[in-house]
This record gives C-alpha cells, sequence and structure tokens, in this order.
C-alpha cells in the first residue's frame, strides 16, 4: 500500500520560544491577548517555551524566538548570547528590546545613587550602569516597536516568519494614523507639544484620538527630523528641560531619541 500522506498535525511544526529579560511583562501579556487567534496557533506552530503562559518546555533549538526586555546584568548577557545561538530567527519585541525601555533612563544618572536612594540595602544589587537593547548584545533578525507592542503586529511578524518573508510592519509615523482617524492635529488646532511626527506609527494615534500629545511609546520612526520638531515644540511655548523630557521617556536609548535628547542635555548645561 501507498505511504499515507503526512497531515499537519503529524509533520513536525515549527517551535517557537518566547524570553523574557529585565521587563514588565506588557509585551508578553499582548501574546496572549490575541485570544482567538492563539485557538489555532497550536495548528502551525509549537509553543516550545513561553513561561508566562505554561510551565512545559521544550527544549531547543527555536525556530523563532521573541524577546522581552533589555540587558542590564552580566548575567543578562551571557543568556541572551545563548538565546541566540539556540534561535534559528530572533525577533526583539517592545521599547525594552528594541531600545533599553524606560530603565535606559540609568543611562543618564548614577546607578549607584538611585540604588541607594531606592533599596534599604543597595550592596545586594548586582546591575550594569547601562540599560542596553538587545541588539547591543547580539545579532538580531527583526525589531518589533512599541510599549506595548500592538498584538495585532505581533500576529503579522509571527505570520511573515512561518511564511518566510519579510513582516509587513509600516515605517511612517503616527502622523498618518492620525490622518486616517480623522484626528484633529492637536499641535496645529490646539497648540499641544507631540511625538507623533517622528514616532514609529503602531499604536493606532491612540493619545492624539483623545486631545494628547503622542509620547513617543513606539520609538523614532525610519526617518524621524526631531531637529525639526523641537523647534516647532519650542514655537509652542516648550523649554529645554521639556524637549529633553520628550524624547527621554519609553524609548529614551533609541539612537534617534538618544541624540536629541542628549543635544538638549548640553543647550540645559550651556544655559545653566
Amino acid at each position: 500500500m501507498p505511504a499515507a500522506t503526512p497531515t499537519r498535525s503529524t509533520l513536525a511544526r515549527p517551535k517557537l520560544a518566547v524570553w523574557k529579560f529585565a521587563s514588565c511583562d506588557g509585551c508578553q501579556l499582548s501574546l496572549l491577548d490575541l485570544e482567538d487567534e492563539l485557538l489555532t496557533l497550536p495548528e502551525r506552530i509549537e509553543v516550545a517555551y513561553f513561561l508566562e503562559a505554561s510551565r512545559a518546555v521544550v527544549e531547543g533549538p527555536y525556530d523563532l524566538s521573541l524577546v522581552e526586555g533589555s540587558v542590564t546584568t552580566r548575567a543578562d548577557v551571557e543568556r541572551i548570547r545563548e538565546v541566540r545561538r539556540v534561535s534559528r530567527h530572533l525577533v526583539t519585541i517592545g521599547a525594552c528590546a528594541t531600545a533599553g525601555g524606560i530603565q535606559a533612563l540609568r543611562n543618564f544618572a548614577d546607578v549607584g545613587e538611585l540604588a541607594a536612594a531606592v533599596y534599604p540595602s543597595p550592596s545586594y544589587i548586582s546591575t550594569l550602569e547601562t540599560s542596553t537593547p538587545i541588539a547591543a548584545s547580539v545579532p538580531v533578525d527583526f525589531e518589533l516597536h512599541g510599549c506595548p507592542i500592538d498584538r495585532h503586529q505581533l500576529l503579522e511578524v509571527i505570520s511573515a516568519f512561518l511564511a518566510r518573508r519579510r513582516p509587513a510592519i509600516p515605517a511612517y509615523s503616527v502622523c498618518v494614523e492620525c490622518k486616517r482617524r480623522g484626528n484633529v492635529c492637536v499641535m496645529v488646532a490646539r497648540g499641544t507639544p507631540c511625538l507623533g511626527p517622528v514616532t514609529h506609527a503602531g499604536c493606532g494615534a491612540i493619545c492624539p484620538g483623545h486631545d494628547r500629545g503622542c509620547y513617543g511609546c513606539f520609538g523614532p520612526m525610519e526617518t524621524p527630523n526631531p531637529g525639526s520638531l523641537s523647534a516647532s515644540m519650542r514655537d509652542l511655548g516648550a523649554e529645554t528641560p521639556d524637549l529633553i523630557r520628550a524624547y527621554r521617556g519609553f524609548n529614551a536609548a533609541a539612537p534617534a531619541f538618544r541624540a536629541a535628547g542628549d543635544a538638549h542635555a548640553a543647550e540645559s548645561e550651556a544655559e545653566a
């Protein structure tokens, strides 16, 4: 008799692993928020390592690893190298993994002083002076921005790697999303400082949709021009300290935002 045709259930499925470093777990929860999509995901891919969802662990190597969180300790450095070694593809998800996260604010201060101010026994704290994105330690195949990431963009990334194609994630700014929603520009109409013109799309323009300026949660767009935006924000009354705070937020260590923040910090020192 001819051999039976293998079915999807009998074929080896690609292995997915989800890893956590220094973060709040919000991006991992975005995967769990897929709900209905998660019911069909096991038909296409084996969730082999995802401690946020299950204690069951399947040994690697893994076809696709999703990494949340930044590198903040020496142990993190060694661990992410091991994750890279056992992963065919490695995708970083969220502001922490792609730009150091809000904890990268330590990069502009003395970590020892911060630890002493927060912890009763800072001698027990073992940490690096900086919080860095995963790409600073190992090669990364794709970066998905956001704080937290958009769950539908995450599904697109997983689908793209299953289909062996480049993820179709837009590179334009939040301003495009505002136009699509029919939002009135908060900068033009209300004089509200907004990072939308330099911020990567993905949130659906949530803040401008509620008459608030964009906080830059999704990091710099593909070709940002923070210098021009800063000039416009100054025209609206923003002062140098306001501009420093604007760029030193969720994506403070992203190159474009860091450069802008550092430039305004130098201005502040010159003005003092």
